[in-house]
């Protein structure tokens, strides 16, 4: 299978979308506080990605978009891969791409926040060669201030 990479387009803004909602679901949901999860509608995923489209690289396999990364600075703002190349290597090219990303940026260390109960992710960033540089309240962002969400600060020399 053969991945490739390249800036997401106005074009890729459903599947961005349809993506983060599915997968923010599978880690978040029981991991966050009941507050976010409240206005985390699958509307609200389709309202945000026009915004973000310049920081998304998307992974490509065939004409399918099948995951993708943000990144602003020196933070990996989201990693995900759609439930159909789960386990296929899309998220291990994809964290390759941020850590990257990070590094041409200007930074020689990389971070991102994972839900302090996603297990599956934390079990993924530390075989991707991430360190856990403990626990922090992660503000998430939105239209009505941060919501404090209980998280681990994972690290990356890139």
């Amino acid at each position: 299978m053969t991945v490739n990479l390249r800036p997401a387009e106005a074009a890729d803004a459903d599947a961005v979308a349809s993506i983060w909602y599915s997968g923010w679901g599978d880690g978040h949901l029981g991991n966050v506080p009941d507050e976010l999860v409240a206005i985390r509608t699958k509307e609200s995923f389709w309202q945000r990605v026009p915004a973000l489209i310049g920081n998304t690289t998307v992974a490509v396999v065939g004409d399918e978009v099948a995951g993708f990364v943000m990144v602003a600075d020196d933070e990996v703002e989201q990693v995900y891969v759609s439930g159909d190349h789960r386990g296929s290597g899309v998220a291990d090219v994809l964290i390759d791409e941020a850590a990257r990303q990070v590094k041409a940026n200007g930074y020689d260390e990389a971070w991102l926040a994972v839900a302090t109960g996603n297990a599956r992710a934390r079990r993924f960033y530390e075989r991707s060669g991430w360190t856990d540089g403990g626990a922090f309240d992660y503000p998430a962002s939105t239209d009505s201030g941060p919501i404090p969400v209980p998280c681990h600060r994972y690290l990356k020399k890139v």
